[in-house]
């Protein structure tokens, strides 16, 4: 049976924000947290953009859930053992309650340095030596490592939590499907594709924790729902590779005429029937998840969390 947890949006709310969703989120009988790792919100619309580590020693003090990026790219924009120390210390300050989700990236947040965005294998070439870095830090031991993209030298956590952190690898598609079974301590998707779950437990992921997650919108009108939806989340119903390799906010807004408030009707959960949501949810369960996140893009929170405490959990398995 899956557990149901929360979705933190780091491009749509202040870090106050946050920590006061996740307190409500802990009320309602939520299990756990996500929490996205950017530097830019998707558009101007979103209007955030947190450092999701300072956000992280909030939420260690103010609430007992499990708490995990989905997902951090320890590869461009910070160097793996930077992500290292900074995962260290979560795990610490939530008494071991913290796990890494780790994936390939986009150009959105990690060009800033003024790198170069490097082709989807490279970047999943990347993704496998940085958590090899990463995993040897987390022994506290002292690592030199000069390898293909990463050279670290006599480098050392002190800070250590008592088990090393688990990372959790995020795939979207068979390549990084394949990888997160080789090298993960779990598996993140956003799609309830039973296809997905089955490829990464035979290739070598066996019972290791899956997760996924999705986003809803409550309302008590469910037009104004779906406009909702269309003016922050639109980037979501974007086809193909453009989430992984446009650069800034601006180049996504260009993109919205091409998603049409029918195409969110029928992608998205909108609105107050709890049947549809326990479904969205449901359909997750059936793929054969562990664990089921969800995030509101609505601006009643505490609507949200009402309705998800009194009409859907109780509803799921």
């Amino acid at each position: 049976m899956p557990e149901y947890g929360y979705f933190l949006s780091c491009e749509q709310y202040g870090p106050a924000d946050l920590v006061e969703q996740a307190r409500m989120a802990e009320q309602a009988g939520f299990q756990a947290l996500w929490i996205s790792d950017h530097y830019h919100p998707w558009n101007d619309a979103q209007g955030q953009s947190a450092f999701v580590w300072s956000v992280i020693g909030a939420l260690s003090e103010a609430v007992s859930l499990p708490v995990e990026t989905a997902v951090t790219c320890p590869t461009v924009r910070m160097h793996p053992a930077v992500v290292a120390q900074a995962a260290a210390t979560s795990a610490v300050m939530t008494g071991g309650r913290f796990r890494l989700g780790v994936g390939s990236g986009e150009a959105l947040n990690e060009h800033i340095l003024g790198d170069r965005w490097p082709p989807a294998h490279v970047r999943l070439e990347m993704l496998e030596e940085a958590i090899q870095v990463m995993r040897r830090l987390f022994t506290g031991e002292e690592v030199d490592h000069h390898g293909t993209y990463y050279t670290v030298e006599n480098a050392r956590l002190y800070t250590v939590p008592d088990e090393p952190v688990p990372i959790d690898v995020s795939g979207f598609g068979p390549k990084a499907t394949s990888l997160a079974a080789r090298v993960g301590d779990g598996y993140i998707t956003m799609m309830p594709d039973e296809e997905m779950v089955t490829q990464y437990r035979k290739g070598g992921g066996g019972a290791k924790l899956v997760s996924g997650g999705t986003k809803v919108c409550f309302g008590h009108d469910r037009e104004e729902c779906v406009r909702t939806v269309r003016e922050l989340w639109y980037n979501e119903q974007l086809p193909g590779e453009m989430g992984q390799v446009l650069p800034t906010p601006r180049h996504f807004e260009q993109l919205e005429p091409l998603v049409t408030e029918d195409m969110i009707r029928e992608n998205v959960v909108c609105g107050d029937d709890a049947d549809q949501h326990v479904a969205a949810l449901k359909e997750f369960a059936d793929a054969g998840f562990d664990r089921v996140y969800v995030n509101q893009i609505g601006a009643d929170q505490r609507g949200f969390f009402d309705f998800y405490r009194t009409k859907v959990l109780p509803q799921l398995p």
